[in-house]
């Protein structure tokens, strides 16, 4: 296990030249925790310049949520860039974009957080659109005393690398079961059990449908089942809305704590809405890739639902499957889900009080649904 990180500081996103002042010690629990290698890092001080809103809790005493969070974790290197090493550019005024928004190397950086033995089973979890592996915070100890467990941040989300469309990764969903591959290569190299959630859930089955060797398990948390599911709910298409969509994905709170909490019943603690929205006060890079994303989707998602029905109900099929839904998701409507699901071998798991992003809705719940499954 990698030392622990030190979380990226930050200010409010103003113009370089308005940022050079006396920088402040460093706290001491900040100069225990950073690493020595600081090209993984975001700029400390300084943002893009694109955030429309930034450095509330920069000056806090101590760690924050965030910063604990961070310092749980490790960065992976996983998934080569495209083409050549172009310093990424804004797409309005053609300026260089700040550090968040550049590839730290020619491999991409992913943050991992891992609980439990090594010599333990393999479970990835897999957090849904527009979410972080935090979602997973309650679920990981969960699982800690008899897997190995490994949340990441999706590229584009968290403290994960965030480049800038078109400077070596597009956020298409192609791109993303090719870099999932890459990722599982450098972190679970043998056999694994995968759980996703939400709308990351048909790249995932298009992975495992090429490696069914590699996997034991495979959890479908309230994925995209029925053609109604391929239209995503006004609270993310405004992401990718013309002109608009530039807008609306930089702005903090519409881009994370408010996207999720309408999707089901979950009241989320200032605290932990405070770590959805850091990426976003940081730079503009993360609204850069959730308008990329959101576009994605719209154009592809309908196509990757459909290859996932039919290799879900495809006799070569013999991963062993379930799916479990949150029966108050607000996005994903329950129409058609059992029926599919009463048409195939798989288990099928409700969760009465869940909504969509059932591990912030019910972690400890979900943790539990999921050790029995996986050792039934």
């Amino acid at each position: 296990m990698a030392p622990p990180l030190a979380a990226p500081r930050f200010y409010t996103a103003l113009p370089r030249r308005l940022l050079l002042r006396p920088q402040k010690p460093l706290p001491c629990w900040r100069r225990k925790a950073r690493p020595d290698d600081q090209d993984l890092y975001v700029d400390d001080d300084i943002g893009d310049g694109f955030s429309f809103s930034g450095g509330k809790y920069a000056e806090a005493e101590g760690p924050s949520k965030s910063d604990e969070w961070f310092a749980q974790g490790r960065m992976v290197k996983a998934h080569a860039l495209y083409g050549n090493k172009e310093k990424a550019k804004d797409p309005f005024f053609g300026l260089t974009m700040g550090k968040g928004s550049q590839s730290s190397d020619d491999v991409f950086s992913w943050f991992c957080v891992e609980t439990g033995s090594s010599s333990n089973p393999t479970v990835l979890l897999i957090h849904g659109f527009p979410s972080q592996a935090y979602s997973y915070r309650k679920v990981l100890p969960v699982l800690s005393d008899k897997y190995r467990s490994i949340a990441f941040d999706w590229l584009g989300f968290g403290f994960s690398d965030k480049p800038q469309p078109k400077y070596g990764f597009d956020y298409t969903l192609d791109e993303y079961t090719s870099a999932l591959e890459s990722l599982i290569d450098a972190v679970a190299p043998g056999k694994l059990s995968i759980i996703v959630q939400g709308y990351f859930a048909p790249i995932v089955v298009k992975y495992a449908n090429e490696h069914q060797d590699k996997l034991n398990h495979l959890i479908l948390v309230n994925p995209p089942i029925t053609d109604k599911h391929a239209k995503l709910p006004s609270t993310l298409a405004c992401f990718s809305n013309f002109l608009l969509g530039e807008i609306f994905s930089q702005d903090p709170l519409r881009a994370s704590d408010k996207a999720l909490t309408s999707s089901g019943p979950y009241m989320m603690k200032e605290e932990d809405a405070t770590v959805y929205r850091r990426p976003y006060l940081v730079s503009g890079s993360s609204g850069f890739a959730l308008n990329a994303i959101t576009r994605a989707l719209g154009k592809d998602l309908k196509g990757y639902i459909e290859s996932m029905r039919s290799i879900l109900a495809s006799d070569s099929w013999n991963t062993k499957t379930t799916i479990c839904w949150g029966m108050r998701d607000r996005w994903l409507t329950y129409d058609g889900v059992a029926n599919f699901c009463d048409g195939l071998k798989h288990k099928f798991v409700e969760l009465p009080m869940a909504g969509h992003h059932a591990q912030e809705d019910r972690g400890e719940e979900l943790g539990n649904i999921i050790k029995r499954i996986l050792s039934g």
